[in-house]
């Protein structure tokens, strides 16, 4: 069995990782595509298309 404390800190590292990852970038293609690599490693393609539109969206 897992322990639930561990799961939710590993969750929350990753989060953080792919929150700092998700602005990367000079043009607003580079945020998006930064954003929709660092959403997929963390949840997939639903964070794909989440990170993508958020990195994105920062204005220049």
């Amino acid at each position: 069995m897992r322990r639930p404390v561990f799961t939710i800190a590993t969750c929350a590292a990753l989060a953080l990782g792919a929150t700092a990852l998700s602005a990367c970038g000079h043009t607003t293609e580079q945020r998006a595509a930064t954003g929709a690599i660092a959403g997929a490693v963390v949840a997939g393609p639903v964070g794909a298309a989440v990170g993508g539109a958020a990195g994105a969206a920062r204005p220049d």
